[in-house]
């Protein structure tokens, strides 16, 4: 008995351990850049604790390693560099998950690859721009718009891929 034809016109169904292991290029080129934005992200909050040394601004009584200091909350150094990291969190977190469903999509590994280097570069930007050598706008709204123009992206490419099951 011979197998049944495969037909072209609708593409080949791929199991969710297909998508989502070392064997997809996408998932590979994803789980490289999630890491770099992820240790992005955590020297943020090393670069949170330079400026406070920096300037010595300290927003707790026991942190106040220098005499003659008091607490202190509203220092623009360090707010500067919060409101960045709080703008990572806002928006790398749910790029990670649109990303993800993104992936499950079978995309074209090009593009989806692209697409990741493409919204990190541009996060690592906005931070450099904004909080490490601050930069006037609207540098800091390009690189902030990319990552944001690319998960509304995917998540248009998921929608539509998937209306017709609901």
């Amino acid at each position: 008995m011979s197998a049944p034809a495969s037909n072209a016109s609708q593409p080949m169904m791929t199991s969710p351990g297909d998508m989502f292991n070392l064997d997809n290029p996408v998932f590979c080129c994803y789980l490289f850049w999630a890491t770099v934005l992820v240790v992005k992200m955590l020297l943020m909050s090393l670069l949170t604790a330079v400026q406070r040394f920096r300037y010595k601004i300290f927003p707790n009584q026991e942190d106040l390693f220098f005499k003659n200091l008091e607490v202190q909350f509203d220092d623009p150094h360090v707010e500067r560099v919060r409101r960045a990291h709080r703008n990572d969190m806002e928006n790398i977190l749910p790029y990670f998950i649109m990303s993800l469903i993104y992936i499950s999509t079978n995309p074209n590994a090009t593009v989806a690859c692209n697409l990741f280097r493409v919204a990190s570069v541009a996060r690592i930007i906005h931070t450099l721009v904004y909080a490490v050598y601050p930069v006037p706008q609207p540098s800091r709204i390009l690189a902030f718009a990319t990552m944001l123009l690319i998960t509304f992206y995917m998540a248009a490419v998921v929608a539509l891929r998937t209306l017709s099951f609901i």
